[in-house]
């Protein structure tokens, strides 16, 4: 059997995520049903780095799937893409290992999320950003922001209903870069709880707004209370996966 890996860039604006559910349009659902009719047999993936929630948006997600077809790789890129929906793209085909496993092997994940920082929407970006229209303190975000890095316990980013009980992680990076109205945290880690970026993101611009002071933030991480401020999942994109 050969173990195909998959680089995926996708919209997730008109998806339910990625992983497949019942009569709702999935990323996984598109994808087995693409390899499906161009393997002319059901198929199935082995895993997906991140299974990325409603909205959310991918610019490297890694999957896998096995197969004992001869067909080429750039067959099966070209193949893909020309089943697939506009909205999802491989991006590029490699045969692996066959203990490679796209969610078990990732070491590291990256996402990004993108603010406007306006009082006034912007129709083209609809769908790609969060319009936060409160003037921002950039150097309170970037401190709190820094106490958030290394390994800790981020259980007051866990969204509630979670049934994860280790909610001990490693961001070894979390930068927040400002391009006119439009603002990127980029958050590097071994691994996210529920809801974990959109909690950090929104509580950082509380913070930048001045309704959360930097000292109960600080505070309040220290005693692992939740924040519960969050942000919707359009801003969100899966931005890198690596694997050592």
């Amino acid at each position: 059997m050969r173990n195909i890996k998959l680089i995926l860039e996708y919209d997730g604006s008109g998806f339910f995520g990625f992983q497949r559910q019942k009569d709702k349009p999935t990323i996984q659902a598109a994808l087995e049903g693409a390899l499906s009719k161009l393997f002319n047999r059901p198929m199935k993936i082995g895993a997906a780095a991140g299974r990325t929630d409603a909205g959310v948006h991918a610019r490297a997600q890694v999957v896998h799937f096995k197969t004992d077809s001869p067909i080429l790789l750039e067959k099966i890129q070209r193949g893909l893409n020309a089943l697939l929906p506009r909205e999802i793209a491989v991006k590029s085909t490699e045969e692996v290992p066959a203990d490679f496993h796209a969610r078990y092997g990732a070491r590291w994940k990256t996402y990004e999320y993108e603010v406007f920082n306006s009082k006034v929407r912007s129709p083209l970006l609809n769908g790609r950003v969060y319009q936060f229209p409160y003037p921002l303190d950039f150097g309170k975000m970037k401190k709190a922001a820094k106490a958030l890095v290394g390994r800790h316990d981020f259980k007051s980013f866990q969204a509630a209903g979670s049934s994860v009980r280790d909610s001990i992680r490693t961001i070894r990076r979390l930068a927040i870069e400002r391009d006119g109205k439009r603002v990127r945290f980029s958050i590097e880690a071994d691994g996210f709880l529920y809801h974990m970026v959109r909690h950090i993101v929104g509580t950082l611009l509380e913070v930048g707004r001045g309704s959360l002071s930097l000292k109960n933030f600080l505070r309040l991480f220290k005693e692992r209370r939740r924040f519960p401020s969050s942000v919707p999942p359009q801003g969100l994109t899966l931005a890198s996966v690596k694997y050592q």
